[in-house]
C-alpha cells in the first residue's frame, strides 16, 4: 500500500485548508493558490472517507492494473491527487503524476480543440461540407444496407459535414470494431499507417465507401483523423506543429507530443494486458504489437483520433482549460462560448452514442465529447450533465460544471475503457461531493 503525505494548500479568505493525499512516489501538481473553493469541509477528506484508496491499491497489488494517477479537480484547483503501483512492473518503476502514457482517444478532444481555435477564426463553418477543403472526398459512396459487398454502393444522400465529422455521424468507420465489411477493408488497406500521412490517409478513404449515409446513426469513427486533416489544411502548418505552438506551449504540456524523447524515455509508462481476460488473478503481461508502439521517434501519421503521449500532470492543464471555459492561468485557448457549443449535443433528433456490448448508454454527444444525458446503470446519478472521454488503454477525463468538479485517472491496461475500474474513481468522487 502506498505510503501518504499531506500539505496544505491555504487560500486565500484562510478559512479551508485542503489536504492532499499524496502518495510519496507522486510529484506533486501545481495548484493555484489565489482561488478559494466554496465547499462545505474538506473535499480531500471526504472522498478518502469513501474507502478509495483502499481498491485502487488493491487494484494494483493484485496486478489489475500495473498502476494508476488519478487528480480531482474543484474548479480549477487540484483537490487531490494520488498514484498507485508501477509505470513498469519488471523493472519496479511506481507511477508519478510526471508518468509519460499513450493516450490514445484523450487525443480526440485535444484535436476537437484545435478545430474549435480555428472556427472561432472564422476559417470554416460547422455544417460546410468536408469536401469544400478537401476535396479528395468529393465523390464519396455508400455501402448499401445489408450487403456484404463492399463494391455494392448507392451514392450520397447529402455529404458529410464538419459537424458531423465532430459528431462521428459522418458515415465512415474506424476498422478497429470490425463491425462490418467496411471495417475490414480499412485494416486491409492500412487506412492508418503509421508510415503514412494525414494527407494520404484522406486519399485512401476516398477509395473506400461510407458505412452508412451521413447524419443517420452515431458511430465511431476515423472522422477525427479527417479533422486533424483539416487542421493542416486550415492552419497551413503540420497538425503536430499546431498543436505544439497552439496548445502544448500555452498550456505549459511540456511532456505532450507525438512521440517521447530520449531525456524522458524512462518516465514512458509500460503497456499491459491480462494474462487470461476471463481470470484477472493471473496477472498481466507487458504489450506488444500495434498499440504498444515505439514513441521513440516522431511518426510520419501524426493520429488526430488516437496519437498523442501525455502525462496525467499535463492533462490536467488541458482539463483545467475546460473547466475554466477556455482560460488556464493568463492563456485563453478558447472563448466561454466556444467551450459551451463544444459541450452541447449537436446530435440530430433521435441519435444517441452507440458502442459495442451497450456501453456509453445514456449519452449524447457535442463537438469531439460524449454528453451524460440521463441516468444509468453503474454511473453516479450526479455524473447527468458531465461531458468526458477516455482512450483504450484507461486514460479517462470528465468535468461536471453543475458541481464544479472533474476528474482525471490514467493507467495503462488494455482494454481499458471496457473495465470497471474506469468508473470507481468517478463513483468515490461523486460520493465526496453529494
Amino acid at each position: 500500500m502506498p505510503t501518504y503525505c499531506s500539505a496544505a494548500c491555504l487560500l486565500l479568505d484562510s478559512t479551508i485548508t485542503v489536504i492532499l493525499r499524496v502518495p510519496t512516489n507522486c510529484r506533486t501538481l501545481p495548484r493555484h493558490h489565489d482561488q478559494e473553493i466554496t465547499i462545505s469541509g474538506s473535499l480531500t477528506e471526504r472522498l478518502a472517507a469513501t474507502g478509495i484508496t483502499d481498491e485502487l491499491t488493491d487494484l494494483t497489488d493484485r496486478q489489475v492494473l500495473a498502476g494508476i494517477a488519478t487528480v480531482l479537480l474543484k474548479d480549477d484547483v487540484v483537490v487531490d491527487e494520488a498514484c498507485y503501483g508501477c509505470a513498469n512492473i519488471e523493472e519496479k518503476i511506481p507511477v508519478r503524476t510526471d508518468t509519460i502514457h499513450r493516450i490514445f482517444s484523450n487525443t480526440k478532444i485535444i484535436t476537437s480543440v484545435a478545430m474549435l481555435m480555428l472556427y472561432e477564426e472564422g476559417k470554416y463553418q460547422l455544417d460546410d461540407p468536408l469536401a469544400a477543403y478537401l476535396p479528395a472526398l468529393d465523390h464519396l459512396k455508400v455501402l448499401k444496407p445489408g450487403t456484404s459487398d463492399v463494391s455494392d454502393t448507392e451514392p450520397l444522400s447529402s455529404p458529410p459535414t464538419i459537424r458531423q465529422a465532430f459528431t462521428h455521424t459522418a458515415g465512415f468507420s474506424y476498422g478497429t470494431f470490425q463491425e462490418s465489411p467496411v471495417d475490414r477493408l480499412f485494416m486491409e488497406t492500412g487506412v492508418q499507417d503509421r508510415n503514412g500521412t494525414l494527407d494520404s490517409m484522406i486519399d485512401k478513404l476516398a477509395e473506400i465507401p461510407l458505412s452508412r449515409q451521413p447524419g443517420t446513426r452515431w458511430q465511431y469513427s476515423i472522422a477525427t483523423d479527417i479533422l486533424a486533416r483539416l487542421v493542416e489544411v486550415l492552419s497551413g502548418q503540420s497538425f503536430a506543429d499546431f498543436l505544439a505552438e497552439r496548445i502544448f506551449g500555452p498550456l505549459a504540456m511540456h511532456d505532450t507530443g507525438f512521440h517521447v524523447a530520449a531525456d524522458k524515455a524512462d518516465r514512458l509508462a509500460s503497456l499491459y494486458a491480462p494474462v487470461d481476460m476471463m481470470d484477472e488473478s493471473k496477472g498481466l503481461n507487458p504489450m506488444s504489437g500495434m498499440f504498444a508502439f515505439d514513441p521513440s521517434e516522431p511518426p510520419a501519421f501524426c493520429s488526430g483520433g488516437g496519437g498523442l503521449l501525455s502525462s496525467i500532470a499535463d492533462y490536467t492543464h488541458f482539463v483545467q482549460m475546460l473547466i475554466n471555459r477556455g482560460r488556464w492561468q493568463n492563456t485563453t485557448l478558447l472563448q466561454p462560448e466556444t467551450v459551451d457549443l463544444m459541450t452541447e449535443n449537436h446530435l440530430p433528433e433521435g441519435l444517441t452514442v452507440h458502442l459495442p456490448g451497450g456501453m456509453m448508454q445514456d449519452h449524447t454527444f457535442g463537438l469531439g465529447v460524449a454528453i451524460k444525458s440521463k441516468p444509468s446503470p453503474g454511473e453516479p446519478d450526479g455524473a447527468v450533465g458531465e461531458f468526458h472521454w477516455a482512450g483504450i488503454a484507461g486514460t479517462h477525463s470528465w468535468v461536471n460544471r453543475h458541481y464544479g468538479i472533474a476528474g482525471l485517472a490514467f493507467t495503462q491496461r488494455m482494454p481499458g475503457f471496457f473495465h470497471a475500474f474506469n468508473q470507481t474513481f468517478k463513483r468515490r468522487a461523486y460520493e465526496a461531493i453529494t
